[in-house]
């Protein structure tokens, strides 16, 4: 079972906030009401899904909708398990004038300190000052003792102590460099020169056999034999890429084992694909990007090593400053602070600022030493008894 941490921030009662739980408190009271009413006059108990579509707030984001419809069902569910044991306990029946406000991952946006909390179409978005990360829901409720607002950020996963920092380390994925891994001091990349060669003679290869099959007519033996050839040469192709990724982990798992690390955070890629379209030649190299399968080849071989891996969101991890924390875009493979004018390799602030976002510290200490690289060559060690001979002594050059 997944934990979760929760941020509070008291917000002072202004007009918006009221209207914001005024108006959950309308809409939570008419799906009661709907509800009640149908099962008294039709005898049928309506499900959550058709609530949802039956009542909507203009005032509300749709999802935020959403999430006062299922309270209501929530409550209805615990009623139904509490009545087992209990046969007094009451269903939910009372309306509310006022109800909490909960904002989904969609409707929340962080921006330059700022929390942007959307309310749908139309409607002013709550700004809130946020000097943390971006939540996974974030929900505005009234604090009877303290007689102001509530707002609580839920995170996924507990925020460590600062006593275990020293055994985390951070790997940012990258269609360049497969894979970043920083534990604080060391910034170690893994050079991906050799993976994306041959990835790019695999193209030409299948557009080279895909114009010859096209000549030939259907069902022909010749088109067969070309078609058996495609086959037999693509998995080799796909033989080379996995072998490649196998080696590279794996001294990647050598290295974590050997520093002590026992916690690996890796950044959450999978929603990177979606709606993508950065121009053909680009298009085709992130749709080929594995990082999927180096994600799982890390996560497996983490744990047989005995060292916990965990994801977290990269948003903007490769735009802020190590030291003063101020956004700015970095330029090909370079970082440069228009604030405070350091320097460091881009995939350097995106792998030590995943860890820092886990970790919880903002800035990072100053004692990162200068990034080393990892090529590939194809005999890499691949396992700890071979990476203990060679101790820490990596290659100080990554080419690009």
């Amino acid at each position: 079972m997944p934990n979760y941490f929760v941020r509070k921030l008291k917000l002072e009662k202004t007009p918006q906030l009221d209207s914001l739980a005024r108006a959950a408190g309308e809409l939570y009271s008419r799906t009661l009401v709907s509800f009640w009413r149908t099962v008294r006059k039709k005898d049928i108990w309506l499900s959550g899904y058709i609530m949802e579509r039956w009542h909507t707030s203009s005032s509300l984001h749709a999802h935020s909708s959403d999430a006062v419809t299922q309270s209501f069902y929530g409550s209805l569910k615990s009623w139904r398990t509490r009545r087992k044991t209990d046969p007094h306990s009451k269903p939910p029946k009372r309306r509310r004038w006022y109800f909490k406000v909960t904002w989904k991952k969609a409707a929340i946006k962080l921006k330059n300190g700022k929390l942007f909390l959307s309310n749908g179409r139309g409607n002013k978005s709550l700004v809130v000052d946020w000097r943390w990360k971006k939540p996974k829901t974030v929900e505005l409720g009234w604090n009877k003792a303290s007689q102001c607002y509530e707002l609580r950020a839920c995170y996924s996963d507990t925020i460590p102590n600062t006593g275990e920092a020293k055994g985390v380390a951070a790997a940012d994925l990258g269609e360049i460099h497969p894979m970043v891994i920083a534990d604080g001091v060391n910034t170690d990349i893994f050079n991906g020169r050799y993976l994306r060669s041959v990835r790019r003679y695999q193209n030409k290869v299948k557009g080279k056999l895909a114009k010859l099959i096209d000549k030939k007519k259907r069902g022909s033996k010749r088109r067969k034999r070309l078609i058996r050839s495609k086959q037999k040469q693509l998995a080799k192709f796909n033989n080379q890429i996995k072998d490649i990724e196998h080696k590279l982990t794996s001294r990647a798992v050598s290295m974590l084992k050997l520093r002590g690390i026992q916690t690996l955070v890796i950044g959450d890629m999978r929603d990177i694909k979606d709606d993508l379209d950065y121009g053909k030649k680009n298009n085709q190299k992130l749709h080929q990007w594995s990082f999927g399968s180096i994600r799982h080849k890390l996560e497996y071989k983490c744990a047989r090593a005995g060292i916990k891996t965990t994801l977290i969101t990269e948003e903007y991890t490769s735009q802020e400053c190590l030291c003063c924390r101020t956004r700015n875009k970095p330029k090909k493979r370079n970082y440069l602070c228009n604030s405070c004018h350091a320097k460091f390799h881009r995939d350097q602030v995106g792998s030590n600022n995943i860890r820092a976002k886990y970790l919880g510290e903002v800035p990072v200490v100053g004692i990162m030493a200068v990034p080393s690289g990892v090529r590939y060559h194809s005999h890499l060690q691949c396992n700890l008894s071979e990476a203990i001979l060679l101790g820490n002594s990596l290659a100080s050059s990554y080419g690009e």
